[in-house]
């Protein structure tokens, strides 16, 4: 049997859940994919192709040397939506699968860009770099600590490049920000704010189950979620409003957030979490995640407040979103908007001076998706603006958060271990996989 077709097939039976009986050496992936150039075109084929994942690839398509030749989604609609997006951008079909896996035989795909539902992150990654491709993941990493710890190993093994989709990173405003933050001039920092207040969210309404919609394969958009009767709420955009796929706010907006606090604060795991929130605004809607929640973590020597609510706007510093760090001398304010100085006063002057708002230049999310191709044409990872483990870490602390939720307690975390010191919060670290799909064993 050639190493190529024993390849398919073992990624094949790994993706289904099924004993891999071999491991392929670096050898044996180089033969059937290329290696990519500083002048090349670059290949790009989508998987997950709805909403941001097709919001990044007409980012990818901004640069001429990217092409988009192949795209999976389990929705044919949907597909044959983004097939006529392509040709009107290029003039070319490109291939269409419903099943990703196919896609991922196609040698002449350099790159894959993850745009599924967080709880098909894990296995698309680890299947992606598996079959020896680049990739472009959306945030969060994945639906899971476990996961996140398994997609970082994977990456690290088969050395592909991996840009996780948490553009703010890109935004000249936070640079900007990071380094005032870490110059000293706001004093002692003793408290970090991240919020979203999210006012366009109306309630999720309560609809009943239904048949699967024509073109829809719903058991593949399942996958290792537990198995339901297809419900349009779940299905599509609202999918993250459900813990059988995603975090809610908390990993929707927060990995943002928390990952720009964390970044500037120089910190990666908190040593303690609280929460306390719920279903406030729309007690009786469809959805299962809080609509209402405030985290508190725990640093040496500051605490970081997460907070999130639907339906209204009136967020902190009057922004709808954003991250406010608190120091003694001044509070630096930064969100997608721009950034700014507010200046404690002492005796009636300002201890340092202030300073108004400045706005962002150009577009974040095609800088970071064109800081991901560069480092691809130079083969060189740390050009990468949000590599994996950036995106591991703020995905981890945003579910950390979720966990101290769930239990309802405030919960200790072990950096040397990875866990936390409570056993209950600990069951929920796991990833938990059904339908015959089994988490990548890396």
């Amino acid at each position: 049997m050639s190493s190529r077709r024993r390849f398919i097939q073992n990624t094949l039976l790994a993706s289904a859940g099924m004993a891999m009986p071999n491991i392929l050496s670096a050898k044996e992936f180089g033969q059937f994919t290329r290696s990519v150039g500083a002048n090349d075109q670059i290949n790009v084929g989508l998987i997950g192709a709805k909403g941001m994942g097709w919001s990044n690839m007409n980012s990818f398509l901004k640069m001429p040397q990217v092409n988009c030749v192949a795209i999976a989604d389990v929705d044919q609609r949907v597909l044959d939506q983004r097939a006529e997006d392509v040709v009107k951008l290029r003039g070319k079909k490109p291939k269409l699968y419903k099943d990703y896996r196919k896609l991922l035989e196609d040698k002449d795909v350099d790159v894959v860009i993850n745009g599924t539902p967080d709880h098909w992150h894990c296995l698309v990654l680890t299947d992606s770099l598996a079959a020896g491709k680049h990739a472009y993941t959306e945030k969060p990493l994945a639906n899971s600590i476990e996961e996140c710890n398994i997609m970082v190993k994977a990456q690290e093994r088969y050395g592909k490049l991996v840009q996780v989709g948490q553009w703010q990173r890109s935004g000249n405003q936070y640079d900007d920000a990071i380094k005032f933050v870490q110059s000293g001039q706001l004093g002692n920092i003793r408290l970090v704010k991240a919020w979203a207040y999210q006012g366009w969210m109306k309630p999720v309404p309560v609809k009943p189950n239904s048949a699967v919609p024509a073109g829809v394969d719903y058991d593949m958009w399942l996958g290792p979620a537990p198995k339901r009767p297809f419900n349009e709420n779940r299905f599509h955009f609202n999918f993250r409003w459900f813990w059988d796929y995603a975090g809610g706010l908390m990993t929707d907006w927060g990995v943002h957030e928390i990952d720009i606090a964390l970044f500037a604060m120089g910190v990666s795991a908190p040593k303690s979490i609280m929460a306390s929130g719920g279903k406030f605004a729309y007690p009786d809607d469809a959805s299962e995640t809080p609509d209402t929640l405030q985290t508190v973590y725990e640093f040496d020597g500051f605490n970081m407040l997460w907070e999130h609510a639907t339906g209204i706007d009136g967020g902190n510093y009057g922004y709808t979103e954003g991250i406010a760090f608190i120091g003694n001398n001044a509070t630096l304010v930064v969100n997608r908007g721009g950034w700014e100085i507010i200046a404690e006063k002492k005796g009636g002057k300002p201890v340092i001076e202030g300073m108004a708002r400045v706005k962002p230049e150009g577009n974040a999310l095609d800088k970071h998706t064109r800081n991901f191709i560069d480092a691809i044409a130079a083969n060189d990872e740390s050009m990468l603006h949000c590599g994996i483990k950036t995106g591991s870490v703020a995905a981890i602390n945003a579910h950390m958060g979720n966990i101290a939720y769930k239990t309802g307690q405030k919960v200790y975390w072990d950096a040397e271990k990875g866990l936390f010191t409570d056993k209950e919060a600990n069951k929920l670290v796991s990833a938990h996989y059904h339908n015959g799909w089994e988490l990548p064993k890396i």
